[in-house]
């Protein structure tokens, strides 16, 4: 169906941080597949990890124990929050596994009328029926039929607002800490600290949509934990994988209470291959100085990038994001500058707010970000002189 935009760009190889396209040109990738290629291209780890499982057995069911999975759990339970883990294969589906838990969970409380939950303005939840309501976008609902009901939209940061929106029937509040497609926008810690606070009062499930910002991406391996404030539920998807597609609902075993067997369910969630890639990622990941040398770089990467927006105002208006999940906020049209930047063979990619990201492979290095700094220069001098010329021609006139 034509259902993306796509660019006429095709590539047939990757090592790193880097991809070579089909014509033999070589891209700096800073779009990852939009936050989902954590250890680059070719990881040899990742690769090595995802050829032995498949030399062995792709896929049983969730009819059987499935080993690889089990440890995969608890090796997620043991670096989170949680005490459970649901495996899907995607963010949406991980989403709708979040939003059925918080809303079971009432039920079996004897209160099944507490099914509404509160989202935020310029989230962005996954595409299908339930996931676009709580997203509440209406460019992504329109033309599919009634919205799914239950869902309460508010300002994000507006916690008056929030105070407002909770009701008898209300379940949970679902928030991303960063928007990711919503233009790289954080909710703030105390913002998020009144939230639980507010859960807690009423008797709510906090729900963390961390899709785009788990695994890594903001220089810990969630983004909760950099807040001090501990959701009861969390989805997971993008990075887990490091490429393939694999989801996750993370709980606490209260709010897991309803989700008896039966309750729900996934043909392909879980399987021994997918196991085994996130088992690899986390392999990674929780190595040694693995995630403080993200943290290093996205503090390199945002710092170099405050020169770069100090030197073309006419370009770009605002650096912002954590991590290695940075956004800027342009003056020029957000997709002229991804073209920009993609004539100078840095992949990025536009978001909500006009802001364009930037999301490097967690594993890209010091040398790497100076040559995208570089690039992102000479983008931002073209786009300016362009901007200047009709002035100097009307000037002239």
């Amino acid at each position: 169906m034509p259902t993306f935009a796509r660019v006429d760009l095709a590539f047939e190889s990757g090592e790193g941080a880097r991809l070579r396209a089909t014509d033999g040109e070589v891209y700096l990738d800073f779009t990852s597949g939009v936050a989902v290629n954590a250890l680059g291209h070719a990881h040899p780890h990742l690769v090595e990890a995802i050829a032995e499982q498949a030399r062995k057995i792709l896929h049983v069911s969730n009819l059987f124990r499935i080993p690889e999975g089990e440890r995969l759990a608890e090796r997620l339970c043991a670096a989170s929050f949680a005490e459970f883990v649901f495996f899907a294969n995607s963010g949406a589906e991980a989403m709708e596994c979040a939003i059925k838990t918080a809303r079971k969970y009432h039920a079996v409380d004897g209160r099944p009328e507490r099914v509404r939950i509160i989202t935020y303005e310029g989230a962005f939840h996954g595409r299908t029926l339930a996931t676009l309501a709580a997203g509440g976008q209406k460019k992504y609902l329109e033309g599919f039929g009634p919205v799914v009901e239950g869902f309460d939209q508010v300002g994000l940061g507006d916690l008056e607002a929030t105070k407002k929106a909770i009701g008898p029937e209300t379940a949970a509040i679902l928030i991303e800490p960063i928007q990711g497609e919503g233009g790289v926008r954080a909710a703030a810690p105390h913002f998020l600290r009144s939230l639980r606070e507010l859960c807690d009062q009423h008797g709510l499930l906090l729900v963390f949509d961390e899709v785009q910002t788990g695994m890594g991406r903001t220089g810990e391996l969630f983004a909760y934990q950099r807040t001090g404030v501990t959701p009861d539920i969390m989805a997971l998807a993008k990075a887990l994988g490091g490429g393939f597609p694999m989801g996750a609902c993370l709980t606490t075993a209260a709010a897991a209470k309803g989700m008896t067997a039966g309750t729900h369910g996934s043909t392909f969630g879980g399987n021994p291959l997918a196991m085994a890639a996130g088992n690899a990622v986390l392999d990674v990941m929780l190595a040694p100085g693995f995630l403080d040398r993200v943290r290093r770089n996205g503090l390199l990467l945002k710092q170099r990038l405050a020169e770069i927006k100090d030197r073309h105002p006419t370009v770009i208006a605002e650096v912002r994001g954590e991590g290695l999940l940075i956004g800027l906020r342009a003056v020029v049209p957000n997709g002229e500058l991804v073209e920009a930047l993609r004539a100078e063979r840095l992949l990025a990619v536009a978001a909500g707010e006009n802001v364009v990201r930037l999301l490097p492979p967690l594993i890209v290095g010091e040398e790497e970000i100076g040559e995208a700094i570089g690039m992102i220069d000479r983008a931002c001098a073209r786009l300016a002189r362009a901007r200047e010329a009709p002035r100097e021609q009307g000037a002239v006139g």
